[in-house]
């Protein structure tokens, strides 16, 4: 059965890694050092990965609660708030940018207050995070309510029948059991925002972050000075988020 399995599983694992087997082993080392020398490919990189951890630290500040509400309190229309979280998964992201231009334009309330107070949507690092997080944010609340669902309620029962109080609570008990999966939904939603063009590309083409550098480079120049870009890309990625996956394995359950 194991080896049926595996034949079965065999087409799917060399559609996913043949094409990146192939463009990671095309570029020449020359050409990948050439590009890594190139400061503006350095800036957009870099620029990509701070913007998505960025847009990944705001989704645990802004996504916890929210999680932990569809966890463990009944609220009305509950299906629909889970469906809406849901919904930039679905919709196509270049409507992403369209809607947060259209929210943050001078002919709407918001983005005339935006303006007022010097807070600019378009062409800047502001418009990049706010889209990074909307596009990332329904991947960390869907891995963090995972969690909260896996903490069993009759610890916290005890705890408040202790004495303690709702955020004592959460601190003391639910916190300490449901990190990980904080540090896996920031991950995920890092991930999700490092991959992010459509919606980036109508909100900021400048500054400019990698994926979209890799598109004006595939369309200005081809295929040979775009795949250098993705390949760093894809390694400096990669080597983060190995580190971030150490990183939530340093404390171990029960240790101090």
């Amino acid at each position: 059965m194991n080896v049926l399995f595996i034949f079965m599983s065999l087409p799917l694992i060399l559609l996913l890694t043949l094409p990146l087997i192939r463009m990671t082993f095309e570029p020449s080392w020359q050409m990948l050092l050439e590009t890594i020398k190139d400061k503006d490919v350095v800036a957009a990189i870099t620029r990509s990965i701070g913007l998505s951890l960025s847009a990944g630290i705001l989704s645990f500040f802004l996504g916890t609660p929210l999680a932990y509400l569809l966890a463990r309190k009944r609220i009305i229309g509950k299906k629909l708030i889970e469906g809406i979280i849901d919904l930039p998964i679905m919709i196509p992201h270049p409507v992403v940018g369209i809607a947060i231009l259209s929210l943050a334009g001078k002919n709407h309330p918001i983005g005339r207050f935006l303006s007022e107070i010097g807070v600019e949507i378009m062409g800047s690092k502001t418009g990049i995070i706010s889209v990074l997080l909307f596009v990332g944010l329904p991947f960390y609340v869907n891995t963090v309510k995972a969690g909260f669902d896996a903490v069993p309620l009759r610890l916290e029962n005890a705890s408040r029948t202790l004495g303690a109080g709702a955020i004592s609570t959460f601190c003391r008990i639910t916190f300490p059991l449901t990190w990980r999966h904080m540090i896996l939904g920031i991950i995920m939603c890092t991930a999700r925002a490092i991959s992010e063009f459509g919606a980036v590309v109508i909100v900021a083409y400048h500054p400019m972050t990698a994926p979209v550098m890799i598109y004006e480079r595939f369309t200005a120049y081809g295929l040979k000075y775009s795949q250098p870009i993705a390949v760093w890309l894809i390694i400096i990625s990669f080597i983060l988020f190995v580190v971030l996956r150490m990183m939530s394995k340093i404390v171990q359950p029960g240790h101090r």
